[in-house]
């Protein structure tokens, strides 16, 4: 990674390291955002007692830590393995590999431009980690709200092709919510009321995709940015759908599915 953050991590922070050295009471890493050494006591390393530390560790393996204590005077940076659960050490990994992605576009503008990438990524870096935490956050904003990276502070000339690479690299985030929907009508033009019903849901969202499962049930998926946009319009739609087939007479009941 060309990402090196200046300064220390603060306390309670969670950090991508490499296990450099393996020793009998302590584990030595390489803090990778920070380009530090730190270490992991044998009791920040796992809970309970442990008979031998390379069970839990292996000299090469990038593992996320939390920081516990930090000395800036000693240049010491005291970690834990034990502290981290697995959501946040998903999180953080998720989070690396989406700045690694991030680089990897600022890679491909450094071989269109043949310019070597590190050299483009701290004339290009540097501006977008002054406002955001991490450089892809920045790529993100550029996909989902058309942000500029010119306005930013990036280069005209770089600011373009970056964005053109980043549109064609990374696709707008959604969630999916899937609801089997099962709707009885009793009047003669049934199917015409239960075409109604769903029209009546697409008006709430135009791109629901509606497929028939058989026995009067129908498989719904909604598409939104994220999950409380996704609740939102399924509620509109439940509302809508239900006041329509009550109002014909009807029965219709909505079961959220598992993907």
């Amino acid at each position: 990674m060309f990402l090196k953050r200046e300064g220390f991590p603060e306390e309670g922070e969670l950090v991508f390291c490499t296990v450099t050295k393996i020793q009998y009471h302590a584990v030595t890493v390489h803090l990778d955002e920070y380009d530090k050494p730190g270490l992991i006591h044998i009791s920040e390393v796992s809970p309970g007692r442990i008979r031998n530390i390379r069970d839990y560790v292996v000299e090469g393996k990038k593992v996320v830590c939390k920081v516990i204590r930090v000395n800036p005077e000693r240049g010491h940076i005291d970690l834990s393995l034990r502290r981290v659960n697995d959501s946040q050490r998903r999180r953080k990994t998720d989070e690396i590999k989406q700045e690694q992605k991030a680089e990897k576009i600022i890679a491909m503008l450094g071989e269109r431009l043949n310019k070597p990438a590190e050299e483009l990524y701290h004339e290009i870096a540097p501006v977008l980690l002054a406002q955001y935490p991490w450089l892809h956050l920045a790529f993100e904003d550029v996909v989902e709200n058309n942000v500029s990276l010119e306005k930013l502070g990036v280069k005209k000339e770089l600011a373009h092709k970056i964005e053109e690479i980043v549109k064609e690299k990374i696709k707008p985030k959604k969630v999916e919510i899937i609801v089997q929907v099962k709707i009885k009508s009793y009047e003669e033009n049934g199917l015409s009321i239960v075409k109604q019903a769903f029209k009546i849901a697409e008006e709430v969202k135009p791109d629901i995709q509606v497929n028939y499962l058989g026995g009067g049930n129908y498989r719904m998926l909604i598409t939104a940015k994220d999950y409380k946009k996704a609740e939102e319009i399924l509620k509109q739609i439940q509302e809508k759908m239900t006041d329509f087939i009550e109002e014909k007479k009807g029965e219709i009941i909505f079961k959220r599915q598992e993907k």
